[in-house]
């Protein structure tokens, strides 16, 4: 199987754009659901399009399309093609994507341990301020 990197991560490099490791890791996992896809592939196994988008609340279909796709060209999940009627489709994780699972278990290790804090810090700064408006969150949507 012959992968072909997504080409903003082949340009950057190709380039040397990346100052260090920690830069190639973060722009495999960026993305608003490409941890939490991560997340679910390896402690649940496979999954077909359809659980995945049952999984999540705010999630377009073009939105975790996108983020499927970079995760396959990237060579951390792969699309299992059943050859049926209709078509089934199903997303495993690669030998590859396994080795992101710790990784991931820590992230949410971490924000189980922190949700509190930052919950009590959030109602703590509407208490402070309750004039102000809710800023728009500023992460993009993908």
């Amino acid at each position: 199987m012959v992968l072909t990197l997504r080409q903003s991560l082949q340009k950057r490099l190709l380039n040397g754009e990346y100052n260090c490791e920690k830069e190639l890791t973060l722009s495999l996992m960026s993305g608003k659901w490409k941890i939490v896809i991560l997340w679910h592939l390896g402690h649940e196994g496979p999954l077909r399009y359809g659980e995945l988008f049952r999984l999540f609340k705010n999630i377009s279909n073009r939105i975790l399309t996108k983020q499927l796709r970079e995760l396959e060209q990237d060579g951390i999940i792969y699309r299992n093609v059943f050859d049926e009627v209709p078509p089934r489709v199903e997303y495993h994780l690669t030998e590859l994507g396994r080795t992101l699972v710790p990784i991931v278990d820590e992230m949410f290790e971490w924000g189980k341990t922190n949700m509190q804090y930052y919950a009590e810090l959030a109602r703590k700064n509407v208490q402070d301020d309750p004039g102000c408006e809710e800023a728009e969150d500023d992460e993009e949507e993908d």
